[in-house]
């Protein structure tokens, strides 16, 4: 769904879910401005039980003037768009409407269609509403209140930006202009001392894995920041490298995961634990997910404290570690391959950034962090797949060629400069090359889970399902890395 498609409406109510948060509140504003800007009848609601009390909100709304409503009746709209919600859910008060539309974040198994956008890939609404508006050439950063709002909520429901996973994600963060001194002062404004008490209960109750250093810590409900503030807090005792913060939350369990150990990333290990329930994703250090009630009846009848304790040690006894400063110690199975004739994209890094520069090339796997050098090139898969290569490497398996280089990508990768922190895309600056008959690579397929520390390293590791590829350029068995086996059947073929 574009929100062009809804313009064909001309009242539109936009609906936030009861006890409205920072997300909620701050993507509806974007919309309401948004449809205004148009000329749309246009307002913004919420209903339950309860009035907005927390002094974070009230702060929100009285500095950046939103016009929200609370309602208990609503007179039969034309158009009902619910934002960070969706219609019918137990947390959403029911008002009848000609149409109805939602935006949203959450994994409640309803997916995308011509009067819904549903990206639960994404950790906070406000990405998806300002993926949306740029898309519809709505500027966000016309007004500083709109682009604060959008911030704020992006911030508080990623536990202060420590559970972002998704390069959109990022290049909000990026780009917004927004009132830095407000969201300092709405940042200091978060706590009530009934949730102060929360925390100090929920550190006070954890179930502690001794066998592998990891605490699981059960919380009252309260908002995601607080679980945020607890992991952070644990994760300091001298005897736990990892914790699983939770609570219950409309629909299911808010997890937050912290973890100090170079061997386990807190994003994998939010994407391990959520995998047939939910979603989960982050940082390194830092990440957070969610677990559908639903979906978690039907894979135990376990509680959930037992369920989350399980999977940590599952995760922890899964996989194997290969690091590149050791070599390939075991070279058996390993078979020769060479990539298969086609069309790449390459980047000289001097092209995007002067020499000395450092900066980050954003796409879907994550940040890879370059130091743009003459002999550093960065390469550009058929599929989007992003990593640098000495000019050595590349001149060995790659014809340059003098075209353009071109492709529609999931999330087309993008250049940030570190000091300014400025995105800029790379696409325009790529070039094909020709994948010919250069070194040889050897490969066998991974028999279980493992993590690779390459020596292109930028968050600790590269991971490998059973049937990825662990790889290693010949003649030069430090240069070890992992493809996916999509790819690797894609990309490369046998050499006899």
């Amino acid at each position: 769904m574009k929100l062009t498609d809804l313009l064909r409406f001309n009242q539109i109510v936009i609906q936030l879910h009861d006890n409205p948060d920072a997300d909620a509140v701050g993507s509806g504003y974007a919309l309401f401005r948004y449809f205004k800007s148009l000329g749309k009848d246009v307002k913004m609601i919420y209903g339950g039980r309860n009035v907005i009390s927390k002094s974070n909100m009230k702060l929100m709304l009285s500095e950046l003037e939103i016009p929200l409503e609370y309602t208990r009746e609503l007179e039969k709209p034309e158009l009902l768009l619910t934002v960070d919600c969706q219609y019918g859910q137990g947390n959403v008060a029911h008002f009848d409407a000609e149409n109805v539309a939602v935006i949203d974040h959450h994994a409640t198994g309803k997916i995308s269609d011509e009067m819904s956008e549903i990206r639960c890939n994404l950790v906070s609404c406000s990405t998806i509403c300002y993926a949306m508006l740029k898309d519809a050439g709505f500027d966000v950063n016309a007004d500083s209140r709109i682009a604060t709002g959008l911030y704020y909520g992006l911030y508080m429901d990623s536990s202060q930006l420590s559970e972002i996973s998704h390069p959109l994600d990022r290049d909000m963060i990026d780009y917004l202009r927004y009132d830095k001194s407000l969201v300092t002062r709405l940042k200091y404004a978060n706590f009530s001392i009934s949730e102060l008490e929360t925390a100090g209960i929920a550190i006070s109750h954890n179930n502690y894995l001794d066998k592998y250093r990891a605490a699981i810590v059960k919380s009252d409900p309260c908002d995601p920041n607080i679980l945020g503030v607890i992991g952070d807090f644990v994760i300091q005792v001298d005897s736990i490298d990892i914790c699983v913060i939770f609570n219950e939350c409309a629909g299911g369990y808010k997890l937050s995961v912290r973890s100090c150990s170079i061997e386990a990333a807190a994003n994998e290990l939010a994407a391990f634990i959520t995998a047939e329930t939910g979603n989960g994703g982050g940082h390194f250090n830092k990440a957070g997910g969610f677990i559908s009630a639903d979906s978690l009846k039907k894979v135990t009848a376990e509680p959930i404290e037992r369920y989350l304790a399980e999977r940590v040690e599952e995760y922890l006894t899964c996989y194997d570690v290969v690091r590149f400063t050791d070599g390939i110690k075991e070279r058996e199975r390993f078979a020769r391959f060479r990539k298969k004739a086609g069309i790449f994209g390459y980047v000289k890094s001097t092209d995007v950034a002067p020499e000395g520069k450092e900066f980050r090339i954003r796409t879907l796997e994550g940040d890879v962090l370059v130091t743009s050098r003459n002999d550093i090139y960065i390469m550009i898969g058929s599929v989007g797949e992003v990593y640098p290569v000495e000019a050595g490497k590349f001149h060995a398996k790659y014809t340059p060629l003098d075209e353009p280089f071109t492709g529609e990508f999931e999330y087309a990768p993008s250049v940030i400069d570190i000091a300014a922190g400025e995105p800029c895309e790379i696409l325009p600056y790529a070039k094909k090359c020709r994948a010919g008959q250069g070194a040889a690579i050897l490969a066998k397929p991974l028999d279980k889970f493992t993590k690779v520390f390459s020596a292109w390293n930028y968050e600790g590791y590269m991971s490998g399902q059973k049937g990825d590829f662990l790889c290693y350029t010949e003649g030069d068995d430090n240069d070890v890395y992992v493809v996916k086996r999509k790819i690797f059947d894609a990309l490369y073929e046998p050499v006899e």
